[in-house]
């Protein structure tokens, strides 16, 4: 069994099965299209789900593949064991009403035992109970020893998800051997011991289950396979982990040599080594299919990987920003298979690089979180056994990216243990809540279009014309075709010829009428799509009556359509100016085009400066002014893209691509509307930009008549200011302005002396008497001010003043909406000595007057919502304070 490399045993299979007639495609984005049942591609098989349900015609019966997966559920045993890993690249090779059992188990054989060499007394096979014809084709045909063949159950040999296209399989083991093994006497394939090694996948799709346990035979059975390729790199390399795959170990490599340390040599740093080579190979292909760091989504994953990473990075001893370095490795390791990463690779730099300083900024908030936390316990709770809440370090966890090791180990240095089984049952209650979220997804991957049965296609010309003398196919009311509608009646109408955009692309669907040749009119409300592709005219029949087979006149609303073609070929003029500006890291990110605004969300990592986007304004404006021709034509996607055409970062084309082509300024592939020449814009104003997400800006601009509405409004704005400034000339507003600020900030800052003025004289009187508790002194007062900047200069004078005070001061803000008061409770360098804890004497004050606080000993704050029981509320100081000594 000769070694081969990863890269290698790819592109072996690939051209295996292209000599087997099938068609080589490239991997599907990460992201999913039109897909709802998915949040990341997690199988080979995923991506070619609509041609299984027959929703699309597969460009070749024959297909094979290699697909970049992610899968996340096992996340927390990354780096624990050497077989858990979140991204893997899954082989394939998938027949779609082809050919079925007989050619997908020869040929399987056929591939790794002669393409390969692996020798067959290391292989076994196992097939479901059931599948006798299996067993034959194994056996008679093949020419496995049946000695070899293991028949299984439906758990372990029998692919079936919820309702649809589901069938028996069969898979091929590697036995690495007895010393790999649990030394069982039983010890056999399907064993959970490491000895025998499922790395190949056959699916026989030949039923159709209704979800209750009934089968129905298809017409047309498919193959659909799979074959890890970094498993398989294991057995043709002879190592046990894909860590130590030659790629894989490349990328570790690299991580090792930042943080100074070697793979094997201590424990705690391998499971490091493995946690951040894992996770930065998915954040470099999740980042190069444009998946940017949120909270929620796919995007939280990302986020949640590349932290994890960051933090075991820390482990190693690793302070600054690291990983962005690292996914050069991993580009050049997978390069040759996806060159779409060496494309964007100072992006993904970039949005790596950002994500990790701002967790930077993350961990040391937990940190106060966590010192916080720990500054509440005193030594009398420490004996008592007191256990940091399995609910705070489920949130360091969760919200800070603080491993169960990190809080364990600093909770430890100060004495105190943590509850790891209130922190394992918030965990628990995580993943039902994600399982139940999954649940409820149901069948959705593979539930059926009601008009997925239907034969035609319809035409569409609205890319040549706004209007089409056509006939009505088929009426889709409250989800059921029917064949006729009533005055009143809202519908989906399907047209055999229609000029209306359907919703796609960021383009809004056309709005307009159907006027039947019996005097009838259907109101045209929206335009979409059906997941089969069908364009259905949303709306309501507004007067007569129709049925299916009537003739009419479909009719777009020209104004608004031609209002949406103007914004959208302005988004594509404004992603040239924004590449020429600010730098080809620059991508579609989004965008949304209707009659009034044109919305483009765009790849950046810093706010785009006024002067800025005041260049982008005028590049763009000089490109309308210049009146270029807009020409669109259908080319082969090579073409195109050799042509420089972009595309969007998650988005996979037909091999015949729509290319619009602004003479040369700007080139995308984009099957929207456009108008004929730039000048049809008028002009183009921006009206704001903004952050949407981490390394993602917003730019919203206007077109043609809605510049002019917009200027309009900003002239009436500034009559208005002018009005309101004593009918202040236009001209000198600026000049007014700034010098109301200067006297608002005067009379502000003399309103602050007068408050301090009046603080210190009312705590005069007080001081002179505060009651003695036994080393300290106490002070409980209500302020009438409205500055918190005043509260805590009092505070900070009274603790100079008297090193042995506690106080606690309620601020009765006259200013605050929902009638609140601030609570400010302090301690001198005397007093928290003796024992007094600010933080925790302001969070029972508050509690007492329905509110809550914390802080540090010397310095915290609080609020309470009852305004009516501050007085009974300040009166409990006293009480808190005497037991913080022990009194």
């Amino acid at each position: 069994m000769e070694w081969m490399g990863l890269n290698e045993l790819r592109e072996r299979f690939l051209t295996f099965f292209e000599s087997k007639g099938h068609l080589r495609l490239p991997s599907a984005s990460l992201v999913p299209r039109e897909d709802a049942s998915l949040l990341l591609i997690n199988s080979g098989m995923a991506p070619l789900k609509k041609y299984f349900m027959g929703l699309e015609t597969p460009p070749r019966k024959r297909v094979t593949t290699c697909q970049k997966c992610i899968r996340t559920p096992d996340i927390e045993r990354v780096g624990k064991t050497s077989r858990h890993g979140t991204f893997f690249e899954m082989l394939g090779n998938f027949s779609f009403g082809d050919y079925f059992k007989r050619e997908a188990t020869h040929w399987a054989w056929e591939f790794i035992t002669q393409e390969l060499k692996i020798p067959t007394d290391r292989l076994w096979v196992s097939i479901f109970q059931d599948d006798d014809e299996a067993f034959d084709i194994w056996t008679k045909e093949v020419g496995v020893d049946p000695s070899r063949i293991v028949r299984l159950g439906r758990e372990d040999n029998f692919w079936e998800i919820g309702s649809g296209p589901c069938g028996p399989c069969s898979e091929i083991y590697f036995d690495r051997g007895p010393e790999a093994g649990c030394g069982k006497p039983d010890c056999a394939v399907g064993c959970d011991c490491d000895r025998y090694v499922e790395f190949w996948n056959l699916v026989f799709t030949q039923f159709n289950s209704d979800g209750e346990g009934h089968y129905t035979p298809l017409d047309h059975p498919n193959i659909d396979t799979g074959m890890g390729l970094e498993r398989l790199a294991c057995i043709m390399q002879g190592v046990n982990s894909l860590f130590e795959v030659d790629t894989v170990q490349n990328i570790m490599g690299e991580i090792a040599s930042i943080a100074g340390v070697k793979y094997k040599e201590d424990e705690k740093t391998d499971v490091a080594l493995r946690v951040i080579t894992d996770h930065i190979r998915s954040t470099v292909f999740l980042v190069g299919d444009g998946v940017v760091p949120q909270n929620e989504g796919r995007g939280y994953v990302l986020r949640r990987l590349l932290r994890r990473a960051a933090r075991f990075g820390r482990l190693l001893g690793i302070e600054e920003p690291f990983l962005y370095k690292v996914c050069d490795r991993v580009i050049e390791e997978n390069k040759t298979a996806y060159p779409e990463l060496l494309e964007n690779a100072d992006y993904i730099r970039q949005v790596i690089r950002i994500e990790e300083e701002r967790f930077q900024k993350t961990i040391v908030q937990g940190m106060n979180l966590l010192q916080s936390l720990l500054d509440r316990v005193d030594t009398k709770m420490i004996a008592e056994g007191y256990c940091l809440p399995g609910e705070d370090v489920f949130k360091l966890y969760d919200t800070f990216g603080f491993p169960l090791d990190l809080t364990r180990e600093i909770a430890r240095d100060h004495g105190i243990d943590i509850d790891e089984e209130g922190f394992l049952a918030q965990m628990q209650r995580q993943r039902e809540m994600a399982r139940k979220a999954r649940e409820e997804l149901g069948d959705l991957g593979w539930e059926e279009d009601i008009l997925a049965g239907l034969e035609f296609r319809e035409t569409f010309v609205g890319y040549q014309s706004l209007s089409a003398k056509t006939q009505l196919l088929n009426i889709l009311k409250n989800g059921e075709l029917v064949g006729t509608l009533s005055e009143g009646d809202e519908a989906m109408l399907l047209l055999e010829t229609t000029p209306f955009y359907a919703e796609s692309g960021g383009q809004v669907g056309d709005t307009g009428t159907l006027q039947f040749a019996n005097g009838s009119v259907f109101t045209v409300r929206d335009t979409k799509k059906s997941p089969t592709g069908h364009i259905l005219h949303i709306g309501e029949l507004s007067s007569g009556s129709i049925k299916v087979g009537d003739t009419l006149t479909a009719i777009v609303d020209k104004d608004r359509r031609r209002a949406i073609m103007r914004n959208h070929t302005a988004a594509h003029l404004l992603q040239a100016a924004l590449r020429e500006v600010l730098g080809t890291h620059v991508h579609q990110a989004g965008q949304m085009v209707d009659e009034h605004v044109c919305r483009f969300d765009f790849t950046h990592f810093s706010a785009v400066t006024p002067q800025e986007l005041e260049q982008i304004e005028r590049k763009v404006n000089r490109m309308i002014l210049d009146g270029l021709d807009v020409n669109i034509s259908e080319q082969h996607i090579d073409e195109a893209k050799a042509q420089g055409a972009l595309a969007l970062f998650d988005s996979k084309y037909s091999e015949i691509v729509r290319v619009c082509n602004i003479s040369g300024q700007s080139i995308e592939l984009c099957g929207g509307t456009h108008v004929s020449n730039t000048a049809q814009l008028g002009l183009f104003k921006i009206r704001h930009e903004s952050s949407v997400a981490a390394g993602v800006r917003r730019i919203e601009a206007v077109t043609g008549w809605n510049t002019l509405e917009t200027i309009h409004q900003q002239e009436a704005l500034l009559r208005e200011t002018s009005e309101l400034l004593k009918s202040c000339p236009v001209a000198d507003i600026p000049a007014k302005v700034s010098a109301l600020n200067a006297q608002v900030k005067a009379l502000q800052k003399q309103l602050d002396e007068q408050t301090q003025k009046l603080a210190a004289y009312q705590t005069q009187e007080l001081t002179s008497n505060m009651p003695q508790i036994g080393p300290v002194r106490l002070l409980t007062m209500l302020l009438n001010v409205d500055s918190v900047d005043a509260l805590k200069k009092t505070a900070d004078s009274l603790k100079s003043k008297y090193p042995d005070i506690v106080g606690v001061i309620a601020m009765n803000d006259q200013k605050n909406p929902k009638g609140k008061v601030t609570l400010l409770a302090f301690a001198g360098k005397e007093a928290v000595a003796a024992g007094i804890h600010a933080g925790k004497l302001v969070q029972a004050v508050a509690q007492k007057a329905e509110g809550s606080g914390g802080g540090r000993p010397d310095n915290a704050m609080g609020g309470a919502s009852r305004p009516d029981m501050i007085d009974e509320a300040l009166a409990t100081a006293g009480e808190v304070v005497r037991a913080q000594l022990g009194l």
